[in-house]
């Protein structure tokens, strides 16, 4: 089994597609921490579904892997999960001419994540429960104390 790249495989074949992580778009990461674009450009907590829904959406060749990004601490499924995206057609040219790059695309995946229906239906509730004052946070009891 040959790992070492070959510049004989065509764009085509799925081991020249790029990966894409979630890791990658994930607000809540640090640079270290694996996340590639800046905090204002990423979404929070992205799921590998979310951007496969947005890169085909645009019109991409898409494959989904059962792959954990060697950062990520957590094994749940939630986590789990590599997007390979086809960038380039056999010629070289890019697929789509408006992401010629590995970053125009992840650029992209971080504007319009947001947009998805999914989301819309989170913020509305998040905001609606951040909104309502906590009476008990507010409230003191005097507790035990001291002995």
């Amino acid at each position: 089994m040959s790992l070492a790249w070959n510049p004989a495989k065509k764009h085509s074949e799925r081991e020249r597609w790029i990966c894409i992580y979630p890791i990658y778009i994930n607000s809540k990461r640090s640079l270290a921490g694996g996340r590639k674009l800046s905090k204002e450009k990423c979404v929070e907590n992205p799921t590998h579904q979310e951007i496969r829904d947005v890169l085909v959406a645009a019109g991409f060749n898409v494959g989904v892997e059962n792959k954990l990004h060697p950062k990520e601490r957590s094994k749940e499924p939630v986590y789990r999960g590599r997007i390979r995206v086809q960038l380039r057609n056999d010629d070289g040219t890019p697929v789509r001419a408006e992401f010629p790059t590995r970053d125009s695309v992840l650029e992209y995946i971080g504007t319009t994540i947001p947009k998805l229906k999914t989301r819309q239906g989170k913020q509305s509730s998040s905001e609606q429960t951040s909104h309502q004052p906590s009476t008990s946070a507010s409230k003191k009891g005097k507790g035990k104390g001291r002995r």
